[in-house]
């Protein structure tokens, strides 16, 4: 994961290194992400999240671009 200042520093560098621009997310997706996806990693009862209940906290954080679609 990179992290850049703004949408224009993001194009500098991918120009300056010939990368095609990949998938992109806020801070605050970041958090919403991070907050969303751990919240019940130590409950005992915890168990992996299926395709279908992963792409619900992807669409809850904003995360609509085709990068993050599961089906």
């Amino acid at each position: 994961m990179l992290l850049f200042r703004s949408e224009e520093h993001l194009d500098r560098w991918s120009a300056e290194r010939g990368i095609a621009r990949g998938a992109t997310m806020t801070v605050e997706q970041q958090w919403q992400l991070a907050q969303r996806w751990y919240s019940n990693r130590l409950d005992p009862e915890w168990a992996r999240r299926t395709p279908e209940q992963a792409q619900e906290v992807f669409d809850s954080c904003g995360l609509t671009e085709p990068f993050w679609k599961l089906s």
